[in-house]
């Protein structure tokens, strides 16, 4: 509208500046300008508006952008963060796991050299006692350790906490290899079956015999066959810990036994627990 105003007082002016009358060609070639300039104006007029609403639309895209790179740049910073952190404590991770892998392997070693012992002393104490065997003697391995039971009728005379000779004999043998395993505690656990005693004077029941012949036992070990006194321990089970549940003759005389348990001295062992 401005520039139909400027244009018509543009032609007025011209008109009166010249003082002329326009020729009617002059004036359609003036009108024709004018549409021409409008046409030109129009298009102008759009593409600023077409312009406009691109730059409009690239800066919320250009802020779009930025947000993203924010929250990207954030979750970097934060992945970094923990990346250096996990890092860190990956190698620390690397550092306890050698240092375990090296224990293991020292406790590992230890204990094979346990059970090579067990192992080496069970087979002296078979070949020393191989002729009680028959007897009711028996070596074996549990746990690391090497158990000899001797039934009560090859120590004992029935219901006494005397040895007899065929005890002392087969106690002979046994200490003849344990006076030159120094390395070797024992444990002597008196055992007996689930009958109640009866008629034996100071001993009361159960208890009282399984103790007494463990007693018994490590008296003639230390006393007699001179194995250090404290390398033994006695103890009485009475008849909590059978070897048999069953409730006939034979399992009452499996029952009734002294267990011998020879255990290694594991001060290695114990040193590295305590050390670690």
């Amino acid at each position: 509208m401005k520039i139909k105003i400027f244009f018509f007082a543009l032609i007025c002016g011209m008109a009166l500046h010249s003082c002329k009358v326009m020729s009617p060609k002059a004036y359609k070639a003036l009108i024709a300008g004018r549409d021409s300039l409008q046409a030109r104006t129009n298009t102008l007029e759009e593409e600023r508006a077409k312009l406009q609403a691109d730059t409009a639309h690239l800066h919320r895209e250009l802020n779009d952008l930025q947000l993203t790179y924010n929250e990207l740049n954030a979750k970097y910073t934060m992945l970094n963060k923990n990346y250096s952190a996990n890092s860190t404590k990956l190698t620390q991770l690397s550092g306890d796991l050698q240092k375990r892998e090296a224990r293991l392997h020292e406790v590992e070693d230890i204990l094979r050299k346990r059970d090579e012992a067990t192992n080496a002393l069970k087979n002296k104490l078979q070949k020393a006692l191989l002729g009680f065997q028959q007897s009711g003697l028996s070596v074996d391995v549990r746990n690391g350790k090497v158990y000899v039971s001797l039934t009560d009728k090859l120590l004992f005379p029935s219901g006494s906490i005397v040895i007899d000779d065929k005890g002392k004999q087969a106690l002979k043998q046994l200490a003849a290899v344990l006076n030159k395993e120094a390395d070797i505690n024992l444990s002597v656990e008196g055992h007996t079956d689930n009958q109640r005693v009866v008629n034996l004077g100071q001993i009361k029941d159960n208890w009282d015999l399984s103790v007494l012949r463990a007693t018994s036992v490590s008296r003639y070990l230390t006393e007699v066959e001179k194995i250090d006194p404290t390398r033994i321990t006695a103890t009485g089970k009475g008849e909590f810990q059978p070897l048999d549940p069953a409730k006939t003759p034979e399992a009452r005389a499996k029952n009734r036994r002294i267990e011998i348990v020879l255990t290694p001295k594991l001060d290695e062992l114990y040193n590295l627990i305590n050390n670690k």
